[in-house]
């Protein structure tokens, strides 16, 4: 082993040195990512909460030009194309260019995947003014002209949903009825009798 390390020139092993932290690094992201030890540390992940204790949440799909996974594949698979190369006796001036393309490739093929597999996320949180215009059902009645609230259900980008309502109609809207959500007022919903 040590004699082979020795019969190298400096350029394959500052190449054959780099080679392997990259390779190093990404066989330890690799597997902290199979356990899940190690999300994506470049995604942006921002929270807020409101007073009523929902909770929204806001993901930047978006993946910087410069991240980890993507640097340790440069360096990985530029470093080893360039002690191959070298070791075929290829010369300096062809292998330095070649090894960095190859080194920008990868960087490239893992940004894009890591892109690709981010789109695929779904973000879960409920686009509450979706819900103008559909058509609920009352749950608990909702007192006239705003004097209290009720309860509506309906289904909401997939989900059954229950929201607080009120009611600017002048008589009580009893259970079961059918009303149409028309706008939103705080953390309730104004609705009205479905005609």
């Amino acid at each position: 082993m040590f004699d082979w390390l020795k019969s190298l020139s400096g350029l394959e092993i500052a190449y054959f040195i780099i080679a392997c932290i990259g390779t190093v690094a990404l066989l330890i992201q690799i597997i902290l990512m199979l356990i899940g030890a190690g999300g994506e540390a470049d995604a942006d992940f921002d929270t807020d909460t409101d007073g009523d204790g929902s909770l929204d949440t806001h993901t930047d799909t978006g993946v910087s030009l410069f991240t980890v996974k993507g640097l340790t594949a440069f360096f990985a698979i530029g470093g080893w194309t360039g002690m191959l190369m070298l070791s075929y006796n290829v010369g300096v001036a062809i292998t330095v260019p070649v090894s960095v393309v190859a080194g920008l490739a990868a960087y490239f093929i893992v940004w894009a995947l890591i892109r690709l597999v981010l789109k695929l996320q779904e973000d879960g949180t409920l686009n509450y003014a979706s819900a103008i215009g559909q058509t609920a059902t009352v749950y608990v009645s909702i007192p006239a002209s705003r004097t209290g609230r009720g309860k509506i259900t309906l289904v909401l980008q997939g989900r059954y949903t229950e929201l607080d309502a009120v009611t600017d109609e002048t008589e009580r809207i009893p259970v079961d009825c059918a009303v149409e959500i028309t706008e939103r007022a705080g953390d309730a919903f104004v609705v009205r009798k479905k005609v």
